[in-house]
């Protein structure tokens, strides 16, 4: 209890332990929010969903909280349905068989620019007669705009932006914008507008159900990319796939190095030899030169580059490190008395020899997370991340390939950046304090 209470001491002396060992935690609490919000099964789905996915949200969208930072105030995306009650409506049946949908939303626009597109998604329910559907929208200076007349199908989608005969009426290739505009000026009218639905039906059991989707230029907390998605998905989901690759890559190498170490200081002879050899030889391999080998040629599973990446790093310099000091401790007189009253020489190293290691171990262990991390991500961003995975890099990776930087689209790359960027930096604050904390020589110095 003493020991322990001395070493929180030593931990609470350093801010950098206390601000990495923060960081750390919260990267956790990240990673647990991610599974339990969305859990994996659903991540992949969305993640490798398409437009039946994403319909709702709009391309290219930057996040909603950069109007709180823009002079430019951008639209932003909603939609609203009537079988959820968000798209307000009632349903009145008529003669003989008939019915009528009134359906009317009402939301204020006060933005500096116009919204990408607007699309009505229409599902009926119909034998023979399909339902009538008309549309109008109402500005916020008493104009009262027809929209369009029509029958609807059982799935029937209606896209404002390609209506060629609303563009004719409006007198412009742009309905979009004509629509939140001045007549008379051109310039954006901001306001309450209202979109009425009004649906007629021709047999007892028809029904008309509406999904007003609304496309802005913001959307969320994350913003989305070329496909539509929501980039959230993969920035939380990129915690626990970046955690789990940097934890145990580092864990299993270091303590694979360890033991590998161990065994060929105490047996030494030609298993020390063997493994003095191995270890030079893979120091001159190019280690991310095979791992791309093995992501073209073999496969992209995270588990088999993790593998991968655990083999190439345990014959490396540290090999040598922990040698040179479990020689000074095969020396030492406790492990003598081992030998001494009998002890097998597994038992003395791994209840002897690798203890002594362990305060040593620990800061390295810790420093080396976010190499780790960031070869992950670098890997995603070549091309050869985890088909199936969201992760940063791959964020970064399709960031690129659709010219984010070229096109304007800077929080594509920044946010998964950033948080690369504080993984590395929580780990290594994390470490360095470690490493002062355990290596008396350090905290002298």
């Amino acid at each position: 209890m003493t020991a322990l209470k001395n070493l929180m001491q030593k931990f609470l002396y350093y801010p950098s332990a206390v601000f990495g060992s923060f960081v750390v935690l919260l990267l956790v609490l990240l990673a647990v929010y991610a599974m339990m919000k969305i859990p994996y099964r659903e991540a992949i789905r969305l993640w490798r969903g398409g437009e039946e996915a994403w319909y709702q949200n709009p391309k290219f969208a930057a996040p909603a909280w950069i109007n709180y930072f823009s002079s430019t105030k951008y639209a932003e995306s909603f939609s609203v349905n009537t079988g959820d009650g968000s798209l307000p409506s009632d349903f009145t049946p008529g003669a003989e068989g008939t019915g009528t949908l009134l359906a009317n939303y009402t939301f204020d626009f006060d933005a500096d620019t116009y919204p990408q597109d607007m699309i009505l998604y229409f599902t009926s329910r119909f034998t023979e007669k399909q339902p009538f559907i008309s549309l109008e929208w109402l500005t916020p200076d008493g104009r009262a705009v027809r929209i369009a007349n029509m029958a609807v199908g059982k799935e029937f989608t209606y896209r404002f932006a390609q209506d060629e005969k609303l563009k004719t009426r409006l007198k412009t290739d742009d309905s979009i914008a004509a629509l939140f505009s001045d007549p008379e000026t051109g310039s954006p009218i901001k306001g309450q507008y209202q979109l009425l639905v009004t649906g007629t039906t021709f047999e007892p059991d028809s029904r008309i159900d509406a999904e007003f989707v609304f496309h802005g230029q913001v959307y969320g907390l994350a913003g989305t990319d070329h496909a539509r998605r929501d980039l959230m998905i993969p920035l939380l989901w990129g915690a626990p796939v970046a955690l789990t690759f940097g934890l145990i890559a580092s864990l299993g190498s270091s303590v694979l190095t360890m033991i590998i170490a161990a065994l060929g200081t105490w047996y030494s002879g030609w298993i020390d030899e063997l493994i003095q050899r191995i270890t030079e030889v893979n120091l001159v391999l190019p280690f991310l030169s095979i791992l791309i080998m093995i992501g073209t040629f073999y496969s992209r599973s995270l588990w088999v580059i993790l593998g991968a990446t655990i083999a190439l790093s345990i014959f490396t310099g540290a090999i040598k490190g922990f040698r040179s000091i479990f020689l000074q401790v095969k020396e030492s007189m406790y492990i003598e008395a081992a030998r001494a009253y009998g002890a097998s020489g597994i038992r003395i190293v791994f209840f002897y020899l690798i203890p002594r290691m362990i305060p040593l171990l620990i800061p390295g262990l810790v420093s080396s997370v976010p190499a780790f991390v960031f070869l992950e991500a670098s890997l995603a961003v070549l091309g050869l991340g985890d088909p199936v995975l969201p992760t940063w890099g791959k964020i970064i990776q399709d960031a690129n390939m659709n010219g984010a930087l070229y096109r304007g689209y800077y929080y594509w790359i920044l946010e998964p950046t950033v948080l690369l960027m504080i993984t590395g930096l929580g780990f290594a604050m994390l470490g360095f304090a470690l490493d002062r904390i355990f290596n008396p020589k350090l905290r002298d110095a």
